[in-house]
């Protein structure tokens, strides 16, 4: 759920060197390329690469020193430009992802309640963009799922919520796999039985998509292989799956 950021100030060549490294998988390298420019653009693609590298373990957890490289170069881009778009979308995704294993009142006193307040900003700034309504649709089920009911009145988030920034996020780019898979994944994490045809029919949304980069091919094999589960194993499972997932 990372957007695809071309920096304005990078030369051509440097454009497509560190956007062929992330296309490629090879995190390191476009991080590394992006930052030779030191500006807010470089530096939130150097946290977007370090993120995808994180996200893309196969043991699905991401390494917690990624995770703290990530925010440390998102604020720098934020030191120099506060309002910085990508910025403050990869600051959003990092903390969260770094909230991911604490329980939800420990996620709330920590980067939680900033990773929304930064979506919630991004999205008054800039309402046509796709991620953050990705992002949003998965944060709404994550505080239905691990806040329960009540949880979820006091934080203002539901499954319509989700659903209408879904919608938002599709109607923007239809042929992004992550979006369509990261949504699945969120649905069924919820309630697998609930919500098991929604989350087939978007889970083969996803993969009907055409694949163009490294991290977006790691996403649709996810969305294969919880699709599998769902339609062959028992829900309880492939709910239990769809939790650990990334």
């Amino acid at each position: 759920m990372v957007a695809l950021l071309m920096p304005s100030s990078f030369a051509l060549a440097e454009q497509e060197a560190h956007l062929i490294a992330f296309t490629e998988g090879r995190y390191e390298e476009a991080a590394t390329l992006a930052e030779t420019t030191h500006t807010a653009d470089s530096l939130a693609f150097a946290a977007r690469s370090i993120l995808a590298d994180a996200i893309s373990n196969p043991n699905y957890e991401p390494p917690t020193h990624l995770l703290d490289l990530a925010e440390l170069k998102t604020r720098a881009a934020l030191d120099l430009n506060p309002d910085h778009i990508e910025g403050r979308l990869q600051l959003a995704i990092a903390l969260s992802l770094k909230a991911r294993p604490l329980s939800s009142r420990e996620a709330m006193k920590t980067g939680g309640k900033e990773a929304k307040a930064l979506a919630d900003a991004v999205l008054a700034d800039d309402p046509g963009n796709p991620y953050v309504h990705g992002f949003l649709a998965v944060w709404h089920l994550e505080v239905r799922r691990r806040g329960g009911s009540i949880g979820a009145s006091v934080m203002g988030a539901s499954v319509r919520k989700a659903n209408e920034h879904y919608q938002a996020a599709i109607s923007i780019a239809p042929d992004d796999a992550s979006i369509h898979w990261q949504y699945a994944r969120a649905l069924a994490a919820l309630n697998a039985r609930k919500y098991n045809q929604e989350a087939v029919t978007v889970l083969q949304t996803a993969l009907a998509c055409q694949s163009d980069s490294t991290l977006e091919s790691v996403m649709m094999e996810r969305a294969r292989t919880l699709l599998t589960s769902l339609e062959q194993d028992s829900r309880k499972h492939a709910q239990r799956l769809a939790a650990k997932m990334l």
